[in-house]
């Protein structure tokens, strides 16, 4: 695609302010999200901001790692939340719970730095082979369209009280506004599309609000206000609570070896969909990141970044499919808005009152912001399977089993250990392409031969 601003460039600081801002917007439900399922599901009290800052500083090491050639947020992932939830299980204290989100990490993050290793010492030509366009294209379609209920369910019911009603209207100002703005708007407009229609659906469901609270009608009160009333100015930090777990007396090698188990399966999936997202902000901005940086160098701040990320905010991070597609909705891959974009996340986890605003934005605003950034990871998977030839049985056969997989919602588990539905997906994809021969080249695919 033409990008406005490619991976070096340096928009002016101004305009790089506001495009770290959209970003921000684009990532930070979901970033804030995972401790808020933690904490319901384990009685846990992570803090939101504390994810935020660690994804931030877990976005800086990725940055680092990569040297600064790979355009993506790093932010809280819901891979680990059945692992997140094992360091709480059998009623173990808060701050060994905290420590075990530590040690957790640590594993992940090794993981991870194992198989950079490999793929440093015998290169990723395998991983091309093993997961071609015809695998990696669906997959990541998949990654949309299994956070299209997601999507879904905030704009029917993201708000305080508000009737689902209100709630479409208020998500469908802020879709329209931004779709408006994203194919007619001029320059800035136009790549701040996100910005533009999440203040719009703001100022409609600040109205409804107001009328709702004039009135006393619960069904127009979209926007919690009252969670200005408890700012918090300063992240809690996960590292804070969970060294004291280490004097816990059920502290001991059985718990570490269930944190190892917890979390290192799960590595090895997130692995997967890390390739998926690289895979899919290669073909958008034209540069193959298993190539520059390579995928040694992507891996390691990755999972390094993740570590860093949990020992602030207690949540591994991972590439978020939200950045990608805001960075080819909005055409900007420039490296310093992802790095102004972790600089601003670290430093609103202080700025108590505006954590707090942007804790406000009602999930329909949001929900419907999410329906573009949703669509268009799944379109862009599509878009990656344009040159594949379907007419071709072994190849439809393939592409059609992770569809089905990856919309019928496919998850398996195996105790503690869960099997997404985009790692079920990807790994049924894989196992048909082999049944099927597609590790060998075949001839008769056109697009092999234009290879």
């Amino acid at each position: 695609m033409n990008l406005v601003y490619n991976i070096k460039d340096k928009p002016k600081f101004g305009q790089t302010l506001l495009f770290a801002l959209q970003q921000l917007l684009a990532i930070m439900a979901a970033t804030i999200a995972v401790p808020s399922v933690v904490n319901g599901a384990t009685g846990a009290t992570m803090s939101q901001t504390a994810a935020l800052f660690g994804a931030g500083v877990g976005t800086l090491v990725y940055l680092l790692f990569t040297k600064f050639r790979s355009p993506v947020f790093l932010g809280s992932s819901f891979g680990f939340l059945g692992s997140m939830f094992a360091a709480f299980a059998g009623g173990v204290s808060m701050q060994l719970g905290y420590l075990g989100l530590i040690l957790g990490a640590c594993f992940a993050g090794l993981v991870y730095v194992i198989i950079a290793l490999v793929v440093k010492a015998v290169g990723v030509n395998w991983i091309n082979k093993l997961m071609p366009a015809i695998i990696i294209g669906p997959t990541v379609a998949i990654i949309g369209l299994s956070l299209a209920s997601n999507a879904v369910g905030d704009l029917t019911t993201g708000a305080v009280s508000a009737s689902p009603y209100v709630c479409i209207i208020c998500g469908l100002v802020t879709l329209f506004v931004t779709i408006i703005c994203s194919v007619y708007g001029k320059k800035m407009m136009k790549m701040i599309p996100f910005v533009i229609g999440i203040i719009a659906g703001y100022i409609v469901s600040m109205i409804f609000t107001l009328i709702g609270n004039a009135t006393q009608n619960p069904n127009l009160i979209v926007i919690n206000f009252s969670l200005f009333k408890s700012i918090a100015w300063v992240p809690d930090f996960t590292f804070l609570t969970a060294f004291k777990g280490f004097t816990d007396p059920n502290f001991n090698i059985g718990y570490v070896a269930t944190i190892a188990v917890a979390y290192v399966p799960v590595a090895f999936v997130v692995f997967a969909e890390h390739l998926a997202d690289h895979k899919n902000l290669s073909s958008i901005i034209g540069t193959d990141l298993t190539k520059d940086p390579g995928l040694h160098r992507t891996l390691l701040g990755d999972g390094i970044g993740s570590f860093a990320g949990a020992l602030f905010g207690g949540a591994c991070n991972t590439t978020y499919g939200e950045s990608i597609a805001c960075v080819a909705i909005s055409g900007n891959a420039s490296v310093i808005t992802i790095l102004y974009t972790a600089i601003l996340a670290i430093v609103v986890s202080f700025v108590g009152p505006f954590a707090t605003f942007l804790a406000t934005i009602p999930g329909c605003v949001m929900g419907g912001v999410c329906f573009a950034l949703y669509g268009f990871i799944a379109v862009s998977g599509l878009k990656m399977i344009q040159k594949v030839d379907l007419n071709n049985n072994r190849n439809l056969f393939v592409v059609s089993m992770i569809l089905v997989a990856g919309v019928g919602g496919l998850t398996v588990s195996f105790g503690k250990v869960s099997l997404t539905t985009v790692a079920c997906a990807l790994i049924l994809g894989i196992l048909a392409n082999i049944v099927l021969g597609g590790m060998k080249k075949q001839p008769e695919d056109k697009n092999e031969k234009a290879e």
